[in-house]
């Protein structure tokens, strides 16, 4: 099994390379990655599930190209209304959780004022919950993401008021 921090390590050599496509194998374990204009995206997929991993990636990618085309949209708006604002991005590949389960509140709500201690959310990959701090003091404008949503690398999760 990989640990989260290769991973985060092959996406960076992979996004900063010339490399269009990369496979790697590990202990019964496959990685493959394929690059999309500047995006990333990592799918990984024991290598004894075959027939499984013939259609998750399909899904996938399918996902993560609509979520791409959405992104720049909505940067651009808020880029024209207001340059203040800090995005908390994601440091990583994963599913996109407001809260730590479907039956507690979520960890922040527009209007809330963060610290840059706070928990602001949970990114899920490879069935690690990472919670991901806000990093700045501020007040969140804008949620940019769907809970259970696919996130990318670097993409744009909160708008806070610095």
């Amino acid at each position: 099994m990989f640990k989260i921090q290769e991973v985060r390590e092959l996406i960076k050599l992979i996004d900063s390379s010339n490399i269009d496509e990369f496979e790697y194998k590990k202990d019964g374990t496959t990685i493959k990655m394929k690059k999309r204009g500047n995006e990333v995206v990592a799918v990984q997929a024991p290598a004894a599930k075959q027939a499984m991993q013939s259609v998750a990636p399909i899904e996938v990618e399918t996902t993560v190209a609509a979520a791409q085309v959405e992104v720049p949209k909505q940067e651009e708006k808020k880029a024209v209304q207001n340059e203040n604002l800090h995005k908390i991005t994601s440091p990583m590949v994963g599913t996109f959780y407001a809260s730590s389960s479907p039956d507690t509140p979520a960890y922040v709500n527009v209007g809330d004022r963060v610290s840059k201690d706070s928990i602001v959310c949970i990114v899920e990959a490879m069935k690690l919950f990472n919670e991901i701090d806000a990093d700045v003091e501020g007040e969140i404008v804008e949620i940019l993401v769907n809970n259970g949503q696919l996130v990318e690398y670097g993409q744009p999760l909160f708008l806070v008021k610095a």
